[in-house]
């Protein structure tokens, strides 16, 4: 399966897989967030977008083009038309991708912010985009959700692209259930639920494998309890590390 990138600009921003890393996740204490799982396979599955230079952008809280302004830090002859602009007014910020994707029939792409990136002043709008059959590129855009000034420094993603299966979402039915109505699961859990309170009971004791263990890894590693609370099984498919590939160029040959 291929995500296809048709470049659309000279000088096309860089794309590359997702990386795990954020820097309120760094300031924590023993990087604590980094032990969350869903965290990190949030932030790396997918692809980002990187803005090529430093630009800024202020917005006087009007509601026209014009009280939305975009400079390049690093170059003020820069040319931002292609990359940046104030399109939509209303303190929204459009940023061109740069490419044409094209995904396999009933494959979408999502387009967002980088998952978990929070940015002061401004908020990515998520789009998803039938790629499958759409013949010209969309934008990426950004909301100021204040007047002020915000940055985007080179090598920041200004886009994270995901590629979904999204036909025959609506075929799919929610189901609410007690979860009672599933003994074997209710068993799994209650074993989960006495071993997290011994585990936070230990640690407020101080207790010295407590400590040293310092988190449960049961879903980091995969693993299930059984009723006695021990690992009764480990899942072979679970996955802690997204592995995404770097995009490839494929150049045209020459001809004679």
């Amino acid at each position: 399966m291929e995500l296809e990138c048709f470049v659309m600009t000279t000088y096309p921003p860089e794309i590359v897989p997702g990386r795990p890393e954020r820097e309120w996740m760094d300031s924590f204490q023993s990087r604590f967030p980094y032990r969350c799982l869903p965290l990190t396979m949030a932030n790396t599955t997918g692809w980002e977008i990187l803005c090529p230079t430093d630009i800024t952008i202020i917005w006087n809280g009007g509601i026209g083009k014009n009280d939305l302004t975009i400079t390049c830090d690093a170059d003020p002859n820069y040319n931002l038309e292609h990359l940046v602009s104030s399109h939509f007014t209303h303190g929204v910020v459009t940023f061109h991708t740069g490419f044409l994707f094209r995904t396999p029939p009933g494959y979408a792409v999502q387009a967002s912010g980088a998952p978990n990136q929070v940015k002061d002043g401004i908020a990515p709008l998520t789009g998803l985009v039938e790629t499958d059959w759409l013949p010209f590129p969309f934008t990426m855009n950004w909301l100021m959700t204040r007047p002020g000034m915000v940055t985007f420094k080179k090598g920041e993603p200004f886009c994270f692209i995901q590629v979904v299966q999204h036909k025959g979402q609506d075929d799919i039915q929610p189901v609410i259930k007690s979860l009672e109505s599933d003994p074997e699961l209710k068993k799994q859990f209650d074993a989960w639920a006495r071993t997290r309170q011994e585990f936070n009971d230990s640690l407020v004791r101080r207790d010295p494998d407590a400590v040293k263990e310092a988190w449960q890894k049961f879903y980091f590693k995969g693993e299930k309890p059984d009723p006695t609370g021990q690992v009764v099984e480990k899942v072979d498919d679970h996955i802690n590390r997204r592995r995404l590939k770097t995009p490839k160029v494929i150049r045209p040959k020459k001809t004679r």
